[in-house]
């Protein structure tokens, strides 16, 4: 992005491709995301998937859903986490996770490039 610039992240182009198998759990899920700019050190992108159930393993990461829904759980036994358009969340590195997208989910993310 060059500076004194806009993204409209809500309706930015982003080409999906399947979750791997080996992450998948149920309902074939597809992501897409692209990064749009470099910001103190980390990196400002835009990120989405689609209905289905996914397992991850999180890198440290910011971020704010900007539209769709999704429950985010977690091994071990954290709270899940119930997400909606202008919800802020923030994930630790090395959280073990599983997606549950009940509505496609946008979200613009800050994570260390």
């Amino acid at each position: 992005m060059k500076p004194n610039s806009v993204v409209h992240a809500a309706t930015l182009e982003l080409d999906h491709e399947p979750v791997p198998a080996e992450q998948s759990v149920r309902g074939g899920p597809t992501t897409g995301a692209t990064a749009v700019d470099d910001f103190g050190g980390l990196e400002v992108g835009v990120w989405e998937m689609t209905p289905g159930v996914m397992n991850d393993v999180e890198t440290d990461e910011v971020f704010v859903v900007i539209s769709g829904a999704a429950t985010v759980e977690f091994a071990g036994g954290a709270d899940a986490l119930e997400l909606g358009p202008g919800d802020v969340v923030r994930l630790a590195a090395g959280a073990e996770t599983v997606w549950t997208v009940t509505e496609t989910l946008r979200k613009v993310y800050l994570t260390g490039s």
